[in-house]
C-alpha cells in the first residue's frame, strides 16, 4: 500500500458519494490498492428522511481486512442529519469508508471528498 507524497501534488478532483446505506456495510467511498492516490473525505453527513423513525449508523474504515469504526451505532432522529466528521479523514491505497444501518433503505449518506494524485 503506497501512500502518495502529496507534496507534490499533480492533481485534485472534487467528488461527491451518494448512497442509501444497507443492513449489511455500504461501499461510500473506495480507494483502490494500487491507484497511487488518496483519498481526503472533507465531509460526511447521513440523513434519516423517515417520519415515524429513528434509526442507527455506523461508519468505518475498512483496511486490510479489518473494519476500524468511525462512528458507532449512531442514532439519527425523525427527520434529523448528523454530521460524522469535524476533521477530515484519509484513505490511503486499499481503504474503504463504508455505512451500515439498522434497517437498509432508511438513512442517505452524503461525503464529499477529494481524490489527491
Amino acid at each position: 500500500m503506497a501512500n502518495p507524497n502529496i507534496v507534490n501534488v499533480a492533481a485534485i478532483y472534487g467528488q461527491t458519494a451518494l448512497v442509501t446505506a444497507g443492513a449489511t456495510p455500504t461501499t461510500v467511498v473506495t480507494n483502490s490498492a494500487g491507484s497511487n492516490t488518496v483519498c481526503k473525505i472533507d465531509s460526511l453527513y447521513c440523513s434519516n428522511g423517515d417520519n415515524a423513525s429513528s434509526y442507527l449508523i455506523t461508519i468505518d474504515v475498512f483496511r486490510s481486512s479489518t473494519a476500524y469504526n468511525v462512528a458507532s451505532s449512531i442514532t439519527i432522529p425523525t427527520g434529523a442529519t448528523l454530521d460524522v466528521l469535524s476533521k477530515q479523514l484519509w484513505l490511503l491505497e486499499g481503504d474503504v469508508l463504508r455505512a451500515t444501518a439498522n434497517a437498509a433503505s432508511k438513512i442517505t449518506v452524503a461525503c464529499g471528498y477529494e481524490v489527491i494524485s
